[in-house]
């Protein structure tokens, strides 16, 4: 008898459990993401540089004595030049019989001798 009242006892308390409504979860206030002009403005449009692997600088070579005079060696784009730290390039090598280069120096006595290596030595599948 006592073990009947028992159950009796617990399915009543189950049962009055399972009717009792529950409180919906309150949603999390929604904050507002939208981009604003002043979560960009410290940034300024900057080149970062080709997104291809034909884009690839292979070597660089800078001048000892004018550090704003340096050769960029391009992977599968010759040979380019600049006299102005950057700013602009000219290429020095479109007349020669190879694409592909891998490396570039200055000869150590004279940095107006240029040798470049040609043939890319590490390459992507775009020579």
């Amino acid at each position: 008898m006592r073990y009947l009242l028992s159950a009796m006892l617990l399915l009543i308390s189950f049962g009055s459990h399972a009717q009792k409504k529950t409180e919906a979860p309150k949603e999390a206030p929604k904050e507002n993401y939208a981009l604003q002009s002043g979560t960009l403005s410290g940034l300024r449009i900057r080149n970062v540089g080709p997104a291809i692997a034909s884009g690839r600088i292979a070597d660089l070579a800078v001048n000892p004595q004018n550090h704003s005079e340096y050769y960029v060696a391009a992977a599968s784009g010759g040979v380019w030049k600049t006299t102005n730290a950057g700013t602009t390039f000219t290429p020095i090598f479109d007349g020669q019989g190879s694409y592909s280069i891998g490396c570039i120096t200055l000869d150590p006595s004279n940095p107006n001798v240029v040798w470049v290596g040609t043939g890319e030595n590490n390459n992507q599948r775009a020579v």
